[in-house]
Order: C-alpha cells, then sequence, then structure tokens
C-alpha cells in the first residue's frame, strides 16, 4: 500500500528544488564572469577616446600612453602639456618641433616609419624609448590615424602586455585604414622582443636623419612596380610576399607623394618641381580611388594609372633624368 504524501510536503519539496536550481544556476554564471571578463578584455580595445581642442584623434592608449595627431601650435603642445606628458615621440617623416616642445618641458623623440608596416628593428627602438622615455608619453605621426596609433599598438604589446587581438581592436578604434595592410601586419605579427635587443639600443635622437629624395624615390618606384604587376591580372590583386590588395599598394604610394610634399628638402624647390609633385600627387589619389571604388572597370583604372606614370615621368625628366 502506498503512502499518500501530503500536498503542503510536495510543495516544500517542490520550492526546496527550484531553489537549488537556482543556486546551482548563480554558481555557474559566478564561474563563469571571470572568463566573459577575460575573454571581453582579450579582444576589445583598452583604449579611450579624450575630448581635444588643438590635438586631433587623441586618446589615452594605456596609463601612460596617449596617442594622437602631430602638435601643430603652442596650444596644441600646452594641451599635451596638460595630459602631464614628459615625452613626445613622433613616427612622423617630417621635422618635429623641438624648440617649442622644450618651451613646455617636453622633451622629443623621433622615431619614423612608413605606411608599408614597421621593421622589426624599429619596433625594438619604440619599445625602448617608450620604456626608458619619462613618462608618461604622447606617441603621435601626422593626423594621428594610421602610422601613429600602428606605434601604439607594438608598443603596448612589448610594454603593457597587450594581446594580438586587443592591438587590432585598437587599430580599429583609433580609425586606422585597413588598406594600410602593412601596419595591421606588423601588428598582428608581433613577437616578444629579446632584451638583448632592447639594450644594445643607445640612440634614440629628438630629430632623426630623414629619408632623401633617392630614397623616397626608391620607395615609390617599389610601389609603382607592384601596381605594373597588379595591372597583368586586371587589377585583380598585386603578386608579391604579403599579396596586397592593389589598393593598399596605390594607398601607401599615394602617402608617400604626400608625405614627399611636407618634406623640408621640398620647401626649398622650386614653384615648379613643387606644381609638378602636387600633380602627382593629385593623379595617384585618383588611381587609389578607382581601386577602392569595386564598381570601376580595368579601362578606368588603366587610364589613370598612365597619366600616373606620365606624371611621374615630366617630373624625372627634369628633376631626376
Amino acid at each position: 500500500m502506498l503512502m499518500k504524501i501530503p500536498t503542503r510536503l510536495c510543495q516544500r519539496g517542490s520550492l526546496l528544488h527550484q531553489t537549488v536550481g537556482r543556486f546551482i544556476v548563480l554558481l555557474l554564471l559566478l564561474n563563469l564572469l571571470p572568463v566573459l571578463g577575460a575573454e571581453s578584455s582579450a579582444t576589445h580595445s583598452p583604449a579611450t577616446s579624450l575630448p581635444a581642442k588643438h590635438l586631433s584623434n587623441l586618446f589615452r592608449a594605456a596609463t601612460n600612453v596617449f596617442s594622437g595627431g602631430s602638435p601643430t601650435s603652442e596650444s596644441a603642445f600646452a594641451e599635451i602639456a596638460s595630459l602631464g606628458v614628459q615625452t613626445l615621440i613622433s613616427v612622423d617623416g617630417s621635422k618635429p618641433d623641438v624648440a617649442t616642445a622644450h618651451k613646455f618641458g617636453l622633451r622629443y623623440i623621433h622615431l619614423p616609419i612608413g605606411y608599408d608596416g614597421i621593421a622589426a628593428a624599429r619596433i625594438a627602438e619604440l619599445a625602448r624609448a617608450a620604456k626608458s622615455a619619462a613618462a608618461p608619453i604622447y606617441v603621435h605621426c601626422h593626423h594621428g590615424l594610421h602610422r601613429g596609433p600602428a606605434a601604439v599598438a607594438v608598443i603596448c604589446e612589448a610594454n603593457a602586455a597587450w594581446t594580438t587581438n586587443q592591438a587590432l581592436a585598437w587599430l580599429r578604434q583609433a580609425g586606422t585604414s585597413t588598406d594600410y595592410s602593412g601596419l595591421y601586419r606588423s601588428v598582428r605579427e608581433f613577437r616578444a622582443i629579446d632584451p638583448a635587443a632592447l639594450t644594445g639600443i643607445r640612440e634614440l635622437p629628438e630629430i632623426a636623419r630623414t629619408s632623401s629624395l633617392v630614397e623616397s624615390m626608391v620607395a615609390i618606384d617599389a610601389q609603382f612596380t607592384l601596381l605594373k604587376l597588379s595591372q597583368k591580372s586586371a587589377w585583380s590583386r598585386t603578386p608579391n610576399p604579403h599579396d596586397f590588395a592593389p589598393a593598399g599598394a596605390a594607398t601607401v604610394l599615394w602617402e608617400h607623394f604626400r608625405e614627399l610634399a611636407r618634406a623640408e628638402d621640398t620647401a626649398t624647390r622650386t614653384d615648379d618641381y613643387r606644381a609638378k609633385l602636387a600633380s602627382t600627387e593629385k593623379h595617384s589619389e585618383q588611381l587609389r580611388a578607382l581601386l577602392l571604388d569595386p564598381g570601376t572597370d580595368a579601362t578606368a583604372r588603366d587610364e589613370a594609372f598612365l597619366a600616373l606614370g606620365q606624371s611621374c615621368k615630366a617630373c624625372h625628366t627634369k628633376y631626376r633624368d
């Protein structure tokens, strides 16, 4: 004969079962939270955007690392100093304004990088500069969009224990264009730096010896060669070890011309030279725009590339050949 269990006891048992079940679920959630937090911190940028009156694209990337555009006025230097910054690290090709920096008690370190990536030796110098310089530091390129954020990324990978995912998330947050695939590759392929390589770095100049016109032309010719290869494949790809997209090669070429236009040597040259350089820069920008537009046919791209080549030749004939 089965014993009849009172309804009240059944209800209590059911409540107890529900309570235990909720408690177990709560424990599981509490155990998962640290894991979820770790996942979040490993895949999201730690940087914080900051308001600024005289600086472009200002961020606090890490406790003692700021990122932004080049200071172009005393007000901009004053704004940097107000952040508590003591050292500026420029990765821009142009000569930094050391004299104005000194007026605000700031020291400069000048370590220029290109748009096509950061060499291993330069990554070590950036890591050394950030580690040894008086902190906080402010890292900048021209606009604070591409080279500067890439430099900040490898600095924080080296010194702030950033993961690759955090560094890449930071580039996206800073607005670094994926057209600069070399910069993304340098950040993505970062490897821990041998301490011996850091201790061997002695010189961290306030004003670096920037590339000469000849060196700039070599870099420009390299991108031009990649574009010629791309043209042979109807602009579908750029055959090379890293398989750049054609638009990426055109973007780097365009930036080379822009950098050359801002070079100290260019300011001393004739109006005709600067006009020809401006025309070539314009043609390179037009080619870049056509390669970025998937709706543009190969013929239009061929014509733009031909116009760019003719513009280059006109300048070479008079000023290089």
